[in-house]
């Protein structure tokens, strides 16, 4: 399979972009406070996002329909699915165990279970390049959340778990977003996203339905439309229109912007200690950003040959080449050669 070639400032730094606004989800959780339940958070931010996402996107609605019917309709349905419950696990995961520990747990996996399921479902073919990032990346990320030695409580293995899942949730929408981008190059892919964010908060109904009340809260307000409108109808965007021109397994590798940016935010908005141990790890995350974001090296041309001759042959074997001697024109030119 040919691998896309991208650079900072093509696709990949859109799908930056998407990262650094997802990175300020646990953040703003954490100043809101616990507003309302961690689904019905979830299934708010979909319908906020998904809405406002179809509004952008109302033009190119009609343009799906002929391409429901060929084939469109399976890998739609995934992104619905691993989209709600990627919500509704991660935010679980946040609640249980703090978002720090939950995004380093969601964002450590993504990449790889990204690179795998890109592999198994498209055969997209994991370079060099991708693996030293993506080590490099996660190496960092698991720094980030070394102890200090200040004794944090023991954490919370369902709380782990559900942040795994969420993980390979967004492995899971990433390699078949991008196969429905490679599928069906005349599709627009941010209507597509909006279609199944709407999808993916069906499943959250029951909890969206007991927190409406929550939502006369100005704390609960102001988070969701952060999170609807920010952190999901603009990211999304973008991610949908980066991920177009940008390899699904490097996307995985990209997404770890999400927990710098978390870091850098807890330092200066919510005025949390940054150790040695995490200075470093964001350095990792740093350096495997920008490897992720090199353009592809272009292998050279092979020079062009022209095909042999063969030798001329006489009755007795191979002809030596005879230099050729130029005549004298006149007598004057004989006279030189003398």
């Amino acid at each position: 399979m040919r691998q896309q070639t991208y650079g900072i400032s093509g696709g990949a730094g859109l799908v930056l972009g998407a990262a650094l606004l997802w990175g300020t989800v646990g953040p703003a959780q954490g100043l809101a406070g616990e507003v309302m339940n961690p689904a019905a958070l979830g299934g708010w931010r979909l319908v906020v996002g998904g809405a406002v996402l179809a509004l952008l996107c109302r033009r190119h609605l009609r343009g799906l329909r002929p391409v429901l019917r060929r084939g469109l309709v399976r890998p739609l349905l995934v992104c619905a699915l691993a989209t709600g419950v990627f919500q509704a696990a991660f935010l679980y995961a946040t609640a249980r165990t703090g978002a720090a520990l939950a995004t380093v747990v969601a964002l450590g996996v993504a990449p790889v279970a990204t690179g795998v399921i890109a592999r198994l479902v498209t055969g997209e073919a994991l370079t060099r390049t991708w693996a030293l990032s993506t080590a490099a990346a996660v190496l960092g990320c698991a720094l980030l959340f070394v102890p200090d030695g200040a004794g944090r409580a023991e954490a919370d293995v369902l709380g782990l778990l559900t942040a795994a899942a969420s993980g390979v949730c967004y492995g899971l929408y990433t390699v078949y977003a991008r196969r429905l981008a490679t599928d069906h190059p005349g599709v627009h892919l941010p209507t597509v996203s909006a279609l199944a964010l709407l999808l993916g908060s069906v499943p959250l109904l029951p909890w969206m339905a007991g927190s409406v009340t929550a939502l006369a809260r100005p704390a609960a307000l102001g988070l969701v439309a952060w999170l609807g409108l920010a952190a999901t109808a603009l990211a999304y965007w973008l991610f949908s229109v980066g991920l177009r021109t940008t390899g699904a397994a490097a996307v995985g590798t990209l997404s770890l912007a999400e927990p710098l940016a978390a870091t850098v935010l807890g330092v200066f908005v919510l005025h949390e200690h940054l150790t040695a141990t995490a200075a470093t790890g964001s350095l990792l995350i740093m350096g495997g950003l920008v490897l992720a974001c090199l353009p592809a090296a272009a292998s050279p041309a092979p020079a062009r040959r022209e095909p042999a001759q063969p030798a001329p042959t006489g009755p007795t074997g191979p002809v030596e080449p005879v230099l050729a001697v130029p005549l004298p024109r006149d007598r004057e030119d004989a006279q030189a050669l003398k």
